[in-house]
C-alpha cells in the first residue's frame, strides 16, 4: 500500500490546509494596520484576503483532481477568475504605488492622465492575452492580428479622432508643458488642468478652454512657466500730453512696487511709449497673478495719479481736491494744528486733500515724509517689520490722528502706514508746518509726545508677539 504522504495530492492539500489560514491571518493584520492609518493600499489587501487567497487555494485543490471524474473546464474557469483578480490587483497596486501616493509637485503628480489611461489599457490587453493563452490555449497571435486589422479599419473611419489621440501622445512624450504650466496659444492664456485622449483643458479667467491636441501639435504656443525668471506682465496706460513723463514714470513705479504679487527681489519698471502712453512691466512670481496684479495696479494708480496732479486717461476733472474741501478739512484740523480760524483762508491753497484706496500705503519705511497727514476719514494701520522680515501690526490710526511725524526733523521713519479702508487725509507740507511750529511751539511738543507714544506702542506690539525690540531700535522714530 502506498503511503498517504507519497500521493501527488497530499502536499498541495497540506499547503492549503496550513498555508491558507496563515496567509489570511497575515493579510488580516496588514489590512487592519493600513486601515488605521488610512492608507490607500488597504482596499487591495482586503481584496487579496477575501477573494484572491481563497480562489487561489481552490485552484490548487482543483488542479489535483486529474484522477477524479471532474470536468477540467472547472479548473480553467477558476484559473480565469483568479487571473482576472490578479489583473485587478496589479492595476490597482501600480496605481497606488506610483500615483496615489505621489508627492504634490513631483513628476508622478504632474503626469498627464492620458499616459495613465494608455498604460492601464496596455497592461489589461497584455494580461488578458497571456491569461487566455496560458489557461485556454488561445491563439494570441491571431487575436492580435485581428485587433490590428480592426484598428486599421477603425482608424481610417475615425481619422480626425485618432489624429487627436496620436497628437496627444506625441505631446506627452515630447513634454513641452506639464500640468500646472501656463500656456499662451492663439489668444488663449491659462493654466493646463488636464491632458486627455483628444484635448488639453486650459483654465482661463473666463472658464475652461478645450483645445484639441491636433491644434496644439500643428501650431506654436508659448509656455509661460518655463522662462527661468519672473514672468513679466505688461500693462499700458494713458496720461495727458502735458503731464511730465518723469513724474508719470515715478508714480507708476511707486504704485507697482507696493503690489503684493511681485516676485521677491524684482523691481517693476515703467517706460514712455510716446503719444502720452506709458508701459509698466510687473515681474510676477507666476503668470496666474497677471490679472489680479493688473486690476490692483489700475485701481491704486487712479488714486495716486490724482494726488500727484496727473491726468490719467486724459481726465481733467477732479471734484475732490477743491478749495471748499480743503477749507472744510482745515477748519476741522484747527485744534490739531493749533491754528486759528483766521489762518485757514491763508492756508487753503498751500495744503492738499488726498484720498487713499484700501491697501495703499500712506507712509513707507525709510522715507522722509513730505509733510504731516491728518486723517479726516477712514481707518489706517501702522505696521513695523521684525528682524525676520515679518510684518507686525502696531496700532490703528483713525480720524484726527497724524501720519509722517518725522517731517519736522527731516528723518526717515521706521514704520509703514497702510489704508485698511478708503482714507481721506489732509496733507500739510513741511514748509507750512515749519511756519505753524514757529508761531505755536506747542504743536512741536504735541508731535514729540506722539512720537514717544508710537515708540511705546511698538515695544508693546513686540512684547505681545513674544519678540524683543532691539535697544538700538527703541530710539528710532515710528
Amino acid at each position: 500500500m502506498t503511503e498517504v504522504w507519497s500521493q501527488s495530492w497530499f502536499w498541495p492539500a497540506v499547503s492549503v490546509i496550513i498555508g491558507l489560514p496563515i496567509v489570511l491571518l497575515v493579510l488580516s493584520e496588514l489590512y487592519e494596520h493600513l486601515r488605521r492609518i488610512d492608507h490607500p493600499a488597504a482596499r487591495i489587501v482586503r481584496l487579496l484576503r477575501t477573494v484572491v487567497a481563497p480562489v487561489a487555494a481552490l485552484l490548487i485543490l482543483l488542479s489535483q483532481t486529474s484522477d477524479v471524474d471532474v470536468d477540467a473546464n472547472w479548473t480553467r474557469i477558476v484559473a480565469t477568475i483568479l487571473g482576472f483578480l490578479l489583473i485587478v490587483v496589479l492595476i490597482n497596486g501600480l496605481n497606488v504605488a506610483l500615483f496615489v501616493s505621489a508627492r504634490k509637485g513631483s513628476w508622478r503628480d504632474r503626469l498627464p492622465s492620458i499616459f495613465l489611461d494608455v498604460t492601464r489599457f496596455l497592461l489589461i490587453v497584455v494580461s488578458l492575452a497571456l491569461l487566455f493563452s496560458w489557461v485556454w490555449g488561445a491563439d494570441v497571435g491571431g487575436l492580435f492580428t485581428a485587433l490590428g486589422i480592426g484598428s486599421i479599419v477603425i482608424g481610417l473611419a475615425l481619422q480626425n479622432a485618432v489624429g487627436s489621440v496620436l497628437s496627444g501622445l506625441l505631446l506627452l512624450f515630447e513634454q513641452p508643458f506639464q500640468l500646472g504650466d501656463w500656456l499662451d496659444h492663439g489668444g488663449v492664456r491659462g493654466q493646463v488642468e488636464e491632458v486627455n485622449w483628444r484635448s488639453v483643458h486650459i483654465r482661463t479667467i473666463r472658464g475652461v478652454q478645450v483645445v484639441p491636441n491636433a491644434e496644439l501639435a500643428g501650431s506654436s504656443f508659448t509656455n509661460l512657466s518655463r522662462k527661468g525668471r519672473p514672468y513679466s506682465a505688461c500693462e499700458t496706460v494713458t496720461f495727458a500730453t502735458e503731464d511730465p513723463p518723469h513724474r508719470v514714470i515715478a508714480v507708476m513705479e511707486t504704485v507697482a512696487a507696493d503690489l503684493p504679487h511681485l516676485s521677491p527681489g524684482a523691481a517693476p519698471s515703467a517706460t514712455a511709449l510716446g503719444a502720452a502712453q506709458y508701459e509698466i512691466t510687473l515681474p510676477l512670481s507666476s503668470p496666474g497673478l497677471h490679472y489680479d496684479a493688473a486690476v490692483e495696479f489700475h485701481r491704486v494708480l487712479w488714486y495716486a495719479a490724482r494726488r500727484a496732479g496727473l491726468h490719467l486717461d486724459r481726465d481733467y476733472f477732479d471734484d475732490y481736491n477743491t478749495a471748499a474741501r480743503r477749507r472744510e478739512h482745515l477748519l476741522r484740523a484747527c485744534s490739531v494744528l493749533h491754528c486759528s480760524v483766521e489762518q485757514v483762508d491763508a492756508l487753503v491753497d498751500r495744503v492738499s486733500a488726498e484720498r487713499y484706496t484700501q491697501g495703499e500705503k500712506l507712509q513707507h519705511v525709510g522715507e522722509v515724509p513730505e509733510g504731516i497727514r491728518i486723517i479726516m476719514a477712514g481707518l489706517a494701520r501702522m505696521i513695523v517689520e521684525t528682524g525676520d522680515g515679518a510684518r507686525l501690526p502696531v496700532t490703528d490710526l483713525q480720524r484726527d490722528e497724524l501720519v509722517g511725524l518725522t517731517s519736522l526733523t527731516r528723518q526717515g521713519i521706521n514704520a509703514s502706514v497702510q489704508a485698511v479702508t478708503e482714507v481721506e487725509a489732509l496733507l500739510v507740507p513741511v514748509a507750512v508746518l515749519d511756519e505753524l511750529v514757529a508761531a505755536r511751539p506747542e504743536l512741536a511738543r504735541d508731535i514729540g509726545r506722539e512720537i514717544d507714544n508710537r515708540r511705546r506702542l511698538v515695544v508693546d506690539a513686540f512684547t505681545a508677539a513674544g519678540l524683543v525690540l532691539p535697544l538700538s531700535s527703541r530710539a528710532i522714530a515710528y
